[in-house]
């Protein structure tokens, strides 16, 4: 009778899970480089300028805090964030889950059972933050709105809230990432297919963009505005 070895095991374990992995990449890379669009938007214009801001595994979405933005968003303040402050220039925001936004201060405190949660199915949560001016090496990437683009954004956003009976955003008090973010409960569910960065891509469509048609992984992210908004 033959006997398995240990690092036969690994190594067909290797193999096995290179397999669904290698397809994920492709098809990470080909959801960034296949555009589709799904609003009928105006024309793109140079109203407004949003960014999309980088994080290792993470995009946030970066929205000017003028009074439109301050109106929309401003339930937040009965959360704490002190969005009217007079030093803030930015609303940064982003849509998780729950589990490895609330129970890490950072990414170096990422539990195994946080990122199994992720990839299998969290609760997901929107992310809201403040900042002031933007450093000039900040690693981000700039897009230009028509007016009536950057209100479909926001609306886009806005849906992406779950609300309570009375229509209100349902504000979660868990401990955040930087001390001044705060967590409202979002619509649908966080895993491996639809992550942070997905979720990016769906509301800049919904805002009238040509994105990649999937976009899972920073590097889709990236790629996608490189190919089919940069230019």
């Amino acid at each position: 009778m033959i006997r398995t070895t240990r690092r036969g095991w690994w190594h067909g374990l290797a193999l096995a899970l290179s397999v669904p992995l290698g397809l994920y990449l492709i098809g990470a890379l080909i959801g960034a480089i296949v555009p589709f669009g799904v609003s009928g938007a105006a024309p793109g214009g140079q109203d407004r300028e949003i960014g999309l801001l980088s994080g290792p595994i993470h995009y946030d979405v970066l929205l000017p805090l003028d009074a439109e933005t301050r109106a929309r968003f401003g339930f937040a303040a009965g959360a704490g964030l002190r969005i009217n402050h007079p030093e803030a220039r930015w609303l940064v925001i982003g849509w998780g889950a729950r589990e490895f936004y609330t129970t890490t201060g950072g990414y170096t405190d990422i539990t195994t059972g946080a990122v199994l949660k992720g990839l299998f199915g969290d609760r997901a949560v929107m992310r809201l933050d403040l900042a002031g001016p933007l450093p000039a090496d900040l690693d981000i990437q700039r897009l230009s709105l028509s007016n009536a683009q950057f209100e479909l954004l926001l609306a886009a956003i806005s849906e992406s809230f779950a609300r309570d009976a009375a229509g209100n955003p349902v504000w979660l008090a868990d401990k955040g990432l930087s001390g001044s973010d705060v967590f409202f409960a979002a619509r649908g569910r966080f895993n491996l297919f639809n992550t942070c960065n997905v979720w990016v891509g769906n509301m800049l469509r919904a805002a009238g963009l040509d994105f990649g048609i999937w976009t899972p992984l920073p590097v889709s992210v990236r790629l996608s505005h490189r190919l089919h908004i940069a230019p």
